[in-house]
């Protein structure tokens, strides 16, 4: 049996949940989510709660669709309550980024800048050696930020790229140069 499909949703004050068959409409004050579930899943609404419920529980499939749309459920309402964000750093001599309306401009190394247009509903911001990606869509946050991250990942043997903050880079040792001996 599920374990996280089981638990129920807390909807905070301030934070409104419709539920339409099989979409559920999150509203909160950073905005409006839309979830739509499988058909086997169920939702109900009750004390400031939601509680997700599936048809075939004696499935595999049925099992893994409930503790998953609880997932998503619960990354919505707190996507509109405190949003989410992923940060990037940028290692590297001469390496700097800046936002211009809604593209990144990347300068990383290579023979040109890279620019990186995002999507709607993410807010990026940058200081100094961070890029900041936010929004309220856990997913999509976290898409951005990996496509960022694609444009120059960090290499093992200086580390210079874009990283997450906190990720640790394997490093590797250099080449080890021999010196001609006296002989």
């Amino acid at each position: 049996m599920p374990r996280i499909g089981k638990k129920p949703i807390s909807v905070p004050t301030g934070v409104e949940a419709k539920i339409a068959g099989q979409v559920v409409t999150i509203k909160g004050p950073k905005g409006t989510m839309t979830v739509e579930l499988h058909p086997w899943v169920a939702v109900a609404q009750a004390e400031g709660q939601l509680n997700v419920t599936v048809a075939r529980v004696d499935e595999k499939q049925g099992r893994s669709l409930w503790g998953l749309s609880r997932v998503l459920l619960n990354n919505a309402v707190l996507g509109v309550t405190n949003g989410f964000s992923k940060k990037l750093e940028i290692t590297g001599v001469g390496f700097r980024a800046a936002v211009a309306g809604r593209s990144l401009n990347l300068n990383v190394g290579f023979s040109h800048p890279v620019e990186y247009k995002f999507p709607e509903g993410i807010e990026i911001k940058v200081e100094k050696n961070t890029i900041t990606v936010t929004g309220i869509d856990k997913q999509l946050v976290g898409q951005v930020a990996a496509q960022i991250r694609d444009i120059k990942k960090p290499e093992p043997y200086k580390g210079k790229g874009i990283k997450y903050s906190g990720e640790v880079i394997r490093r590797k040792a250099g080449k080890v140069v021999k010196t001609a001996g006296a002989g």
